[in-house]
């Protein structure tokens, strides 16, 4: 296994301290924009002859094609944020090279009802070209971060290990984390939070298919546990919620995020100045898009490890019957910042993002996992990955009731 990492940020540079660790393949290429930022992110496993860095526009299919030919690349991981989603989703294929994201591409609102119906859902342009992979016998392995990614390998050992019949999957996200010395600094790319945060949420039923409902509804107060504690959640437009329903049955499909009123009223503040906009405004003789200033103006959430405090989970609340029988459970993963920053120098938000699709490519590597087309998580069998995950040293849980 050969593998071209686009992108060195905070989930690309943390993926390479938790691959050296591993022996499953041949090459690690890291390339970036910015060529200093891969050459520090390979700077982290100096001496590891494995690893090497180089510069690609991510925005560019055809220098994302001649890269992957260049260093002879079996698999892309990408790396960067959705809006480079398709030029190298398109140009890991015609390079050929399998492929695995963390985020899909993107959603646009309905025109004339956004808040009761999607328009384009988020992946919907990738399943699209679903049949161009299966015929070049391509595999891509979308979605495979901690949400989406973990939270739709839980889905799928509740599924087959422990309901025999589900009401609702509930992606349930949530964390006490705080940043010492800001007034706000997301853990999180600020322009995904803010794409994802400010789209109409999609939520599915049996029956009635996906619809949106506004941004921030249907608050609930979620106990989290291993001292995170009651946090409110709401609803927030994520890939879950278009992946689960494809391969698994379940009456419900939902995702809530714990972001806190604070952060909620920054975010609408946002939206209401127009921040939130990526269609580039002129500005003293420059043209610049107002998301992007917005970005640039908060600190990189990859540098904000030695500053920060606390614990992040992610994980899966599922309802329904076994054996006849009520049951509801939580499957969740926890990371602690300290334990991450020890570990690798990297911030929990990001290492527990970038440790998922680290370990989904060791089992595609060793054949465990094998598939051709555009597939989300839910597609392979969930133990194998959540044993790995284990022997990764960093177990998962389950909560009952």
């Amino acid at each position: 296994m050969r593998i071209l990492v686009i992108g060195a940020g905070g989930v690309g540079s943390a993926v390479v301290p938790i691959a050296a660790r591993r022996d499953f393949f041949e090459r690690m290429v890291v390339a970036d924009y910015d060529p200093g930022r891969a050459d520090r992110a390979i700077a982290r496993v100096a001496g590891d002859a494995r690893f090497a860095s180089a510069r690609v526009d991510a925005s560019d299919t055809a220098a994302v094609e001649a890269l992957v030919r260049e260093h002879a690349a079996t698999h892309v991981l990408n790396a960067v944020d959705p809006r480079f989603v398709l030029p190298i989703f398109d140009g890991a294929l015609a390079g050929g090279a399998d492929y695995l994201d963390m985020a899909m591409s993107l959603s646009r609102p309905d025109p004339e009802a956004p808040d009761e119906r999607p328009g384009v859902k988020l992946g919907d342009e990738q399943f699209a070209r679903a049949p161009a992979w299966e015929a070049a016998g391509r595999l891509a392995l979308v979605g495979m971060g901690v949400e989406p990614g973990l939270s739709d390998v839980f889905a799928r050992y509740a599924a087959d290990h422990l309901f025999d019949e589900i009401d609702e999957i509930g992606v349930r996200d949530g964390a006490n984390l705080v940043v010492d010395g800001y007034d706000f600094a997301p853990s999180f790319s600020i322009w995904t939070t803010i794409e994802e945060c400010l789209n109409p949420p999609v939520v599915w039923e049996e029956g009635r298919g996906w619809y949106t409902t506004p941004p921030f509804s249907e608050p609930e107060v979620f106990d989290f546990p291993e001292g995170i504690g009651p946090v409110e959640c709401v609803n927030v437009e994520h890939e879950e919620v278009v992946l689960i329903p494809r391969w698994l049955k379940a009456r419900r499909v939902t995702f809530k995020y714990g972001l806190g009123d604070e952060f909620i009223a920054v975010l609408r503040t946002i939206h209401k100045l127009g921040l939130d906009r990526t269609e580039k405004i002129h500005v003293g003789g420059v043209e610049v898009a107002p998301r992007d200033v917005v970005a640039a103006s908060l600190p990189d959430p990859a540098t904000l490890g030695d500053r920060m405090h606390g614990k992040t989970c992610a994980g899966v609340w599922v309802t329904g019957r076994k054996d006849g029988t009520a049951r509801e459970v939580y499957l969740y993963h926890v990371v602690d910042n300290e334990t991450t920053m020890a570990l690798d120098g990297s911030q929990a938000v990001v290492w527990q993002t970038a440790i998922n699709p680290v370990v989904a490519l060791e089992l595609l590597a060793g054949g465990t996992w094998a598939g051709t087309g555009v597939l989300g998580p839910e597609a392979f069998d969930a133990v194998p990955f959540l044993d790995l995950l284990t022997a990764y040293g960093s177990p998962w849980s389950m909560r009952e009731g």
